[in-house]
């Protein structure tokens, strides 16, 4: 919230942000996913049994970790 409050962060993506935080969104392998500011959109690979997340971003060789909660469920078609 206080990147919104500072002018950092737009509205609808603090919204997003925490209402993934108020919910607990099961990602599976072949969801799609964004980063929680929506710079970027992948698609979860694999689940690892520490819980991190193997995703791959859109137009990408790489394979990037994450933790759940810094990636939100994209409900946007892929381009």
């Amino acid at each position: 919230m206080a990147h919104f409050v500072t002018g950092v962060l737009d509205l609808n993506l603090m919204i997003d942000a925490i209402e993934s935080l108020c919910r607990s969104d099961a990602l599976a392998p072949g969801d799609r996913v964004k980063t929680l500011r929506g710079s970027t959109h992948g698609i979860v690979l694999r689940l690892l049994s520490d819980g991190r997340i193997v995703w791959k971003p859109d137009g990408r060789r790489s394979e990037l970790l994450a933790l759940p909660e810094s990636l939100l469920r994209d409900r946007r078609k892929p381009e």
